[in-house]
């Protein structure tokens, strides 16, 4: 009986924290479903646009530093569209640039800009 007991505490204190984990986890998990599901099943839209602002995030946690960078798109309507982009996207264009963005739902893929 004494060991059956052990079992049963070993048991329990692995098994309760990861379904409590798991369960944490679950809604973001269905979310990141849900919005790939959504902008998989929108239309790709290509419109002209003018770069309005960029701005860069940077999170520092345990010394180590990770950024993300934004850029501000302002269709012909007047509406304006923020998206995340690549270091790399980020680095070439500047504010005031024309082009064609490219987008799906809430996905960004491409600016195409003006010479």
């Amino acid at each position: 009986m004494f060991d059956l007991m052990n079992d049963e505490i070993l048991i329990a204190t692995i098994f309760i924290p990861v379904i409590v984990v798991l369960l944490l986890l679950l809604p973001i998990i269905v979310r990141g479903i849900s919005i790939r599901h959504k902008n998989n099943n929108s239309p790709r839209l290509s419109v002209p646009v003018k770069i309005v602002t960029k701005r860069a995030h940077i999170d520092v946690s345990n010394g180590d530093s990770h950024t993300t960078y934004y850029v501000t798109f302002e269709a012909e309507s007047g509406d304006r569209t923020e998206f995340r982009v690549s270091g790399r996207e980020y680095g070439s264009i500047a504010e005031g640039d024309q082009g064609k963005l490219t987008f799906q739902g809430t996905r960004y893929i491409s600016f195409d800009r003006n010479y």
